[in-house]
């Protein structure tokens, strides 16, 4: 068995990301409906793993103690983009999306407690199957899992690790088909708006010198880590309140505070565009690391209520997708944004920003669903999706 420290682990990661990239260039079906690179690698890597388990063997042991600060550095450069200016424009968008995200969760609940009835299980176990791990994410499903196993759901913890990980794969490979079929039936385009990034900052960019470019990701890769170190201060704040959020919210809402002060008092002089591509790559290497690490075994020995659960529920997400589409204006935007929206109703948000990005830079740019779904996917959904799921716990009869 190979044993891989961190780095060695991260390295990995980086040859299954441009794996990815080389199957989507080599096989048509997968460029065609916009499958991330990071989750077609990943997902090579697993297989690869479920073969040598087959065998009773393990053929690499994996270090992720680097995943949770990528996954943090990713939202951290969200939490930079999120202009005010920028949030006035799309405030109307965001209560819509979080109305739409929040109706889901509880159709979600509602289908895996069906789903349990019918298997003759405890009806909570549907509701740790639905809303808390798919789009609430592993995190919040560990975190609810003690809650569950008092209120008799065996096995809390190990189902809520399962249900998550099948969901990410799900929302990865689901939702830039289904906004691709948006995109192409509806024959919508691109319109790139005159105030998504200023100008002068792309100029400057172009035209800096070697030293000031060093300088710019000196200072941006400086930024983003002192982002995440304050945003750890108010993560615990936060918890410490008994309010249950991953753990990026607090590094997103200190580099959501920083832009703002710096487009008012220009004291910082961030480069959005670096800020963005440290962030992009963050998120290719949390992906491919979190896929390389899933354990399809586990997956396929999973009891048949919760594979069907998860057949169901993509099922139902893909066709509430329509609704997301025609309520959020049926244009270009609303087509990246339903993909997003089944990325992160049964992933994660950074499954979400993958199949968003994956679809913009075939398409082109989508300002209003980047703004729109991760303030709603990272942040607001969370505090929503926590009342939903204590909710049922609490006044559901079981």
């Amino acid at each position: 068995m190979l044993e891989l420290n961190a780095v060695h682990t991260l390295a990995l990661a980086g040859i299954a990301l441009f794996l990815g990239y080389a199957l989507c260039r080599v096989i048509p079906l997968l460029g065609r409906y916009n499958l991330p690179p990071p989750v077609i690698g990943g997902l090579v890597f697993a297989l690869v793993a479920w073969a040598a388990h087959a065998r009773g063997t393990t053929w690499v042991a994996l270090d992720t103690s680097l995943q949770p600060a990528l996954m943090i550095a990713f939202f951290t450069s969200i939490g930079f983009n999120a202009s005010a200016r920028l949030l006035k424009i799309s405030g109307r968008q965001v209560a819509l999306f979080l109305l739409l995200a929040s109706a889901f969760a509880i159709l979600q609940n509602l289908l895996g407690m069906a789903v349990a009835v019918g298997f003759g299980l405890h009806p909570l176990f549907g509701v740790l199957a639905g809303s808390t791990t798919l789009t609430g994410g592993p995190a919040t499903g560990l975190a609810f899992a003690p809650l569950f196993e008092r209120a008799g759901v065996s096995g809390a913890a190990s189902i809520a690790v399962a249900s998550a990980m099948a969901g990410i794969v799900c929302g990865g490979l689901l939702g830039g088909p289904v906004a691709t079929w948006f995109i192409r039936r509806n024959g919508l385009t691109s319109v790139r708006p005159s105030d998504h990034h200023a100008p002068d900052e792309a100029i400057a960019v172009e035209v800096a010198t070697e030293s000031q470019r060093e300088y710019t990701a000196l200072k941006s890769i400086v930024i983003l880590l002192v982002a995440m170190w304050l945003g750890a201060w108010v993560s615990k704040l936060i918890t410490s309140t008994g309010v249950t959020l991953p753990a990026y919210v607090g590094a997103m809402l200190v580099g959501a505070l920083l832009r703002n002060l710096d487009d008012s008092r220009g004291w910082l002089g961030l480069s959005v565009a670096t800020l963005e591509l440290i962030g992009n790559v963050c998120l290719s290497l949390f992906l491919a690391v979190a896929l390389m690490n899933l354990k399809l075994w586990e997956l396929a020995g999973l009891a048949a209520p919760l594979l069907l659960n998860l057949a169901l529920q993509s099922a139902l997400v893909a066709v509430f997708c329509v609704v997301v589409f025609r309520v959020m204006g049926r244009d270009y935007d609303a087509a990246v944004m339903g993909g997003g929206f089944i990325g992160f109703m049964l992933g994660t948000t950074a499954n979400a920003m993958a199949v968003m990005r994956t679809l913009v830079e075939r398409y082109g740019v989508a300002p209003r669903a980047f703004l729109v779904a991760p303030l709603v996917g990272a942040f607001f959904i969370d505090f929503s999706n926590a009342l939903i799921i204590t909710g049922f716990i609490n006044f559901w009869p079981h």
